[in-house]
């Protein structure tokens, strides 16, 4: 397993501090956060970026996210399928293996919307593999559809495209309604992606994704989903991913580093070299 961290992490951080900055943590694989990468490409090229990751010797194999592309209707759904077709683009040439893909389910679904679901990740799916990117759907916990590891695989295997994998967000996992042995639909086959966060005295049912701490430092069982990954020989990336206004304010060389520790904590990599 590849210790990564998650740009959204330090949102308020420059796009090249994240990097110069969670390098000098130990950290070398990184998830990048759109939202910056585009900002950062205002004022330079994709050629800068390339050279900001290499001189910190930094990998970036998955990027988050893109949402609007499922269920989506009209002017809206079509300015989303743009932008995805941009930064599927922009992943490939950077060498970016994995965008993180999440579904746009608000209110009461019909049997069409469940249609438009499986056709639209069918469409996106063979779209990234075209570029030569593939998509991890990430479940939503609140969602009204795919709000569960068992139908987010159910759905990723129902569509049989080797570009469509799944995005285990921990958060996700534990305040939706998923189950511990949901866990045993993760095999290396489908598993593209892994992000890990902790909860500590909230109940579930008012989390937030601003309560997200780093793991370790709740109450969530991590153990059993480590357990897993290691069992299904799972090699890529698990990144702590926190979207907390109160982390935000820390500086980035400063997570970066107890954020590296937490993560190889839990994932049982606590030497450091």
């Amino acid at each position: 397993m590849i210790p990564t961290l998650a740009q959204v992490s330090t949102l308020n951080s420059a796009f090249e501090k994240d990097v110069e900055d969670y390098a000098a943590g130990a950290c070398r694989s990184l998830e990048l956060w759109l939202g910056k990468l585009e900002g950062y490409l205002e004022k330079h090229s994709v050629d800068d970026v390339r050279r900001l990751l290499a001189e910190h010797e930094m990998n970036a194999p998955v990027a988050s996210f893109q949402g609007g592309l499922l269920t989506s209707q009209g002017d809206f759904r079509r300015q989303h399928w743009e932008s995805f077709a941009n930064r599927l683009s922009l992943c490939h040439t950077l060498g970016v293996s994995t965008l993180v893909v999440v579904g746009d389910f608000a209110g009461q679904l019909t049997e069409t919307d469940f249609e438009r679901t499986r056709h639209s990740l069918t469409e996106a799916a063979q779209r990234a593999a075209d570029a030569g990117v593939r998509i991890a759907l990430e479940f939503q916990g609140r969602a009204s559809l795919a709000n569960n590891l068992q139908t987010a695989a159910a759905l990723v295997a129902e569509t049989g495209h080797p570009a469509l994998g799944i995005c285990f967000d921990a958060f996700h996992y534990y305040v939706g309604p998923s189950k511990l042995e949901d866990l045993g639909y993760l095999t290396t086959e489908n598993l593209f992606h892994v992000q890990l966060c902790d909860l500590a005295q909230i109940p579930r049912e008012l989390a937030a994704d601003a309560d997200r701490i780093l793991p370790g430092d709740g109450d969530f069982l991590l153990e059993p989903i480590v357990a897993h990954l290691r069992a299904i020989g799972y090699a890529g990336p698990v990144a702590v991913e926190l979207m907390n206004p109160n982390i935000w304010q820390i500086p980035a060389r400063q997570f970066g580093e107890i954020a590296m520790t937490a993560l190889r904590k839990v994932l049982g990599q606590a030497s450091m070299t």
